[in-house]
């Protein structure tokens, strides 16, 4: 992690982020490969996973860049969950997990990083 001393709200929420990343895209892949593909056997939606990768690192160690960028990376999966809900009732509960997992990540992600906001605020208006 990027701070040495960080509060226990601020390490409570970045264990939440940091699960909800894999799980997002263990859901993700296993969504269109095996548990509702739009083809029999499986889809190339599956590729979709692949976003997901490029941030995970970061993610998992905490780093503030990339969790300021995941937080932007994870609003299309949310979406998607949104849409899917609607268009595709069959899929509902996936579609929730989706919804649910990428909330609680913005949310997670958003409580770990606020310290840091302000404490770069404060370095800028000196």
């Amino acid at each position: 992690m990027n701070a040495p001393t960080l509060s226990a709200a601020q390490r409570a929420a970045w264990r939440i982020a940091a699960a909800c990343w894999p799980a997002l895209l263990l859901l993700t892949v296993l969504w269109e490969w095996l548990l509702a593909p739009l083809r029999p056997g499986g889809s190339w939606l599956v590729l979709k996973a692949l976003p997901l990768l490029l941030p995970l690192r970061g993610v998992l160690r905490g780093d503030v860049k990339t969790m300021q960028w995941a937080l932007l990376l994870v609003l299309p999966y949310i979406a998607e969950g949104s849409v899917r809900l609607v268009d595709a009732p069959a899929v509902g509960v996936m579609s929730v997990i989706e919804i649910a997992l990428g909330a609680a990540f913005f949310a997670a992600a958003v409580v770990y990083l606020r310290p840091f906001k302000k404490a770069a605020r404060a370095r800028k208006g000196r």
